[in-house]
């Protein structure tokens, strides 16, 4: 896409990316000494990284690589596709299933559908454009994992409807929970603009932590991931 297109995700990327609440030294350790990333999929990282835009960290990568290949998912639906980049690291490392995924950024789409048609060589992945509470709603098959990259304050509202599209022993995966450690500030401390964000959050929080619905694990990858399943009866 020309440059004078790139817009919309160099005013609103994540401030919080680069952030993590983690020793800098133990971030530096995680993403330089894990095995790195080859192949086609080095074209996204770079233009990501190149143009500022916001995706899963190489610690969170690696995590995924390995979860996934320990789950070997069949259906995978994510919500927030941004340029691409993790639907396409989820697709490597899991080459039998097929991926879901959804955005409603005209210029995301756009970048998507480009590193798609160049790098999606098994066409693993099926692009739902529009809105994510929409497309839930639209949607009948079952997941065996559910990735939340998306609005942060959207987490506590597309829960349920998660929960209906979970397999049976599936699992949610939301991304960025910590937002560089504002969870733990004050609401009437944080910025106007971000109280929404954190208003979401913390009914998240309120909802599933210490639910005996629900299993839920917190990882310290990246600005903070959160696992969740049902819990078995």
């Amino acid at each position: 896409m020309p440059k004078d297109k790139q817009t919309t995700y160099t005013k609103t990327s994540n401030p919080m990316m680069n952030r993590p609440v983690v020793k800098p030294e133990l971030v530096d350790f995680m993403r330089e000494e894990q095995t790195q990333l080859s192949g086609d999929i080095t074209n996204v990282l770079q233009f990501a990284q190149e143009n500022n835009i916001p995706v899963i960290p190489h610690e969170t990568v690696v995590y995924f690589q390995f979860l996934l290949s320990m789950i070997k998912p069949k259906k995978i639906l994510e919500i927030g596709t941004a340029i691409g980049f993790s639907a396409l690291v989820m697709a490597q490392a899991a080459p039998e299933a097929q991926i879901v995924t959804v955005d409603r950024n005209p210029e995301m789409i756009a970048l998507a559908k480009e590193n798609f048609a160049k790098f999606d060589k098994k066409n693993q992945v099926h692009l739902l454009e529009g809105d994510a509470a929409e497309h839930l709603i639209e949607l009948s098959e079952t997941f065996d994992i559910i990735f939340m990259d998306s609005a942060k304050s959207k987490y506590v509202e597309f829960l349920p409807r998660a929960l209906d599209l979970l397999a049976g022993n599936g699992i949610i995966l939301m991304d960025d929970i910590f937002q560089g450690g504002e969870i733990l500030v004050p609401i009437m401390e944080i910025k106007r603009t971000q109280r929404a964000l954190e208003r979401g959050l913390r009914r998240l929080f309120d909802e599933v932590l210490n639910n005996p619905k629900y299993l839920t694990s917190i990882l310290p990858l990246g600005d903070g991931l959160l696992m969740i399943k049902k819990a078995e009866n």
